[in-house]
């Protein structure tokens, strides 16, 4: 009950500010096509496709991430820090992993909802990308893993501007070095090693596996899973901190 309570909420805000939310979505994402796809990748091959439909996975990819992230850290953190409302949850008779899963999904959900704009940002510059299952199951892993990341991180911090240190630590790293913009295939052997372990890095592969080559990559939905898992646990572990 408390995960449908917290869902039909986040819609009801979701719905009273979506030119809000959907402009703030699609901003970067455009960006991203016009600079990297028109400017710089018109006429560039990677990896046997147009560098346009190299990098909408990984746009895609990067958009769940941050949407996601954004979506449940923002909010936290405000109820939390500036209303002081979040403390109303932790005292009232709620179960905390029913109240972090509400959450988490809200943003996955937001986090989805992004990736679904790119989509439809694709089109309008004539690429399209194939969708399937796979697809979409890796995109709603990704973000539930990023939402439950900005859960915890909103819970972690005791000020506004030390939510900064994980987008500029984190995120922002992430951002660039998972394949996102470029192929991983020229990095130092160590330091490629160490960026296809990282959960943006399983996502970008396995959308761009399932778009380009038409296959399906079992290993980033295992591994995702793992890591959604081990932050969902630490979100739990986290709020029960908070009640203490």
């Amino acid at each position: 009950m408390e995960v449908i309570t917290i869902l039909w909420r986040e819609f009801l805000f979701f719905k009273r500010r979506i030119f809000n939310i959907t402009s703030a979505a699609i901003i970067n994402p455009l960006l991203y096509l016009i600079a990297f796809g028109w400017g710089l990748g018109a006429d560039v091959q990677l990896e046997g496709t147009t560098y346009m439909h190299f990098i909408i996975p990984g746009i895609i990819a990067l958009s769940t991430m941050n949407t996601s992230f954004s979506a449940v850290s923002t909010r936290i953190n405000v109820q939390r820090i500036f209303e002081k409302s979040f403390e109303y949850y932790l005292t009232s008779p709620v179960n905390m992993k029913l109240l972090a899963l509400g959450q988490i999904i809200a943003g996955a959900l937001r986090g989805m909802y992004a990736g679904l704009l790119v989509l439809l940002v694709s089109f309008l510059f004539g690429v399209y990308i194939p969708i399937n299952f796979g697809f979409v199951l890796i995109c709603f892993l990704n973000s539930f893993l990023f939402a439950a990341f900005g859960y915890g991180a909103a819970l972690s911090i005791n000020s506004h501007y030390d939510m900064n240190r994980f987008t500029t630590f984190i995120l922002t790293p992430m951002s660039f070095l998972c394949g996102t913009f470029f192929s991983l295939s020229k990095l130092p052997l160590a330091m490629k090693k160490f960026i296809n372990i990282l959960p943006l890095s399983f996502t970008t592969t396995a959308l761009r596996d399932i778009t380009l080559k038409g296959s399906f990559n079992k290993s980033a939905i295992y591994a995702l899973l793992i890591y959604s898992l081990v932050m969902y646990i630490y979100c739990i572990l986290i709020s029960s901190r908070e009640l203490s």
